[in-house]
C-alpha cells in the first residue's frame, strides 16, 4: 500500500468529521440561536470542504479494516449542556483541520493553503458562539449580584449559586494584586461549576487573567472600546450609568449591558446621587441591552422597584449578608421576579 493511499485515507476520514462536526454546529445556529448568518457561514464551510472531498479520496475508504472504529471515551458518550455538546463538536472540527491542513500539503498544493483559512473561520465562529451564549444568560438572569468584602465569601456566592444566582460581579478595592487574582481565579471556576457568569470589576488585566466572563467598567474607568481591544468580542463588557447620555454612550460603545442607578442612596456610595424618575423610564422605554437596576434595593423596595418597570436588579447586601443567601436567592428570583 502506498503512501498516497494512505494520505487519501486520513484525509477522507478527516474530512468526514470535520463535516459532520459543522454540521452539528449549523444546526444550533439555524434552530437553537436562529442566526441565519451563523448558519451560513457553517454552510459555506461545508461546501467548501465537500470541494476537497472527491471521490479518489472517498475511494481509499476502508472501514472495516479501520482500527479507529471503535475507539471511545467516556466523555464522549454523554454531554450535559448544549454548551459542552458545541465545544466538543468545535475542538473536533479544529483537530480535524488541523490534521487536514498538513496531510493536506502532500496531497494537493492549494489543499493546506485552503484548510488553514477554514481553520481560522472556526476560531472566530467559536468566538462568536461563545458571545451569543453568554449574552443569552445575560438576557435571562433577573438577579445580578456583586461581592462585598467578607471572610465568609465563597460560602456566601456557594449558597446564592445553588439558590439560582446566574451572573456574580467580583468588586475588591482593597488588595493587593495577588491576592485579587488568586481570589477572582477561585470565583470564576466556583460560578463556572454552577454554569454562572463571572464579572470582574474595573479590572481589565484580571479579568482577562482568570478567563472571565466579563468586565464592569464605570464612567470613570478605562473606556469600553479600548477594553473590547484587549478582550476581543466575545467577553462581555457591562457599564455603570446615571443619565440617558450615559446610557447612549455605553450603548453606542458596544457595552453588552448597563447599570442603572443609585435607585436608592447606599453604603457603597453615600455621596452619590440617585437618579431620576424620567431617566428610568427612558432606559426602559429605549434601552436595546440587558440593564439592571442597582442602589439600595432590598426586600422593602424591592416591590416598588419592580412596578417602575425594572425587570432585572443588581444586588449587594441583599444577599451578603443575609442569614442564608440560597433562599433569598431563590425567593428573588421564583417571589419577585418570576
Amino acid at each position: 500500500m502506498n503512501n498516497n493511499f494512505l494520505i487519501s485515507q486520513i484525509l477522507d476520514a478527516n474530512l468526514d468529521r470535520a463535516r459532520e462536526g459543522i454540521r452539528v454546529v449549523e444546526e444550533w445556529c439555524r434552530f437553537g440561536l436562529k442566526k441565519s448568518n451563523l448558519a451560513e457561514i457553517c454552510k459555506e464551510m461545508r461546501q467548501e470542504l465537500a470541494f476537497w472531498h472527491t471521490s479518489e479520496i472517498r475511494l481509499s475508504r476502508d472501514t472495516e479494516n479501520d482500527p479507529g472504529v471503535d475507539l471511545s471515551h467516556p466523555k464522549e458518550e454523554a454531554k450535559n449542556s448544549i454548551e459542552e455538546l458545541l465545544q466538543a463538536n468545535l475542538c473536533r472540527i479544529q483537530e480535524s483541520l488541523r490534521v487536514l491542513e498538513e496531510y493536506g500539503k502532500l496531497y494537493h498544493s492549494e489543499m493546506g493553503k485552503s484548510f488553514k483559512k477554514i481553520r481560522y473561520k472556526v476560531y472566530i465562529l467559536e468566538s462568536s458562539l461563545m458571545r451569543y451564549s453568554n449574552c443569552e444568560k445575560l438576557r435571562k438572569a433577573s438577579i445580578y449580584l456583586i461581592t462585598s468584602p467578607t471572610e465568609n465569601l465563597f460560602n456566601i456566592v456557594e449558597s446564592s449559586l445553588k439558590g439560582g444566582l446566574r451572573i456574580l460581579q467580583y468588586r475588591e478595592k482593597n488588595i493587593d494584586d495577588h491576592s485579587h487574582l488568586k481570589m477572582a481565579k477561585k470565583l470564576c471556576e466556583l460560578c463556572h461549576k454552577y454554569d454562572a457568569l463571572f464579572i470582574v470589576n474595573n479590572r481589565v488585566d484580571i479579568a482577562l487573567a482568570v478567563n472571565a466572563d466579563g468586565v464592569h467598567i464605570g464612567q470613570e474607568d478605562i473606556p469600553i472600546k479600548t477594553a473590547r481591544k484587549i478582550l476581543g468580542p466575545q467577553i462581555i463588557i457591562g457599564c455603570s450609568t446615571t443619565n440617558s447620555l450615559e446610557m447612549k454612550k455605553a450603548v453606542e460603545g458596544g457595552a453588552d449591558y448597563i447599570g442603572v442607578g443609585p435607585m436608592n442612596s447606599t453604603p457603597n456610595k453615600p455621596r452619590k446621587k440617585t437618579i431620576k424618575s424620567d431617566y428610568l423610564n427612558y432606559v426602559a422605554n429605549n434601552c436595546t441591552i440587558p440593564w439592571f437596576a442597582i442602589g439600595g434595593i432590598d426586600i422593602n423596595n424591592i416591590n416598588d422597584i419592580i412596578a417602575l418597570g425594572v425587570k432585572q436588579i443588581a444586588v449587594i447586601r441583599l444577599i451578603m449578608e443575609a442569614e442564608n443567601p440560597e433562599e433569598i436567592t431563590k425567593s428573588l428570583i421564583q417571589d419577585y421576579l418570576s
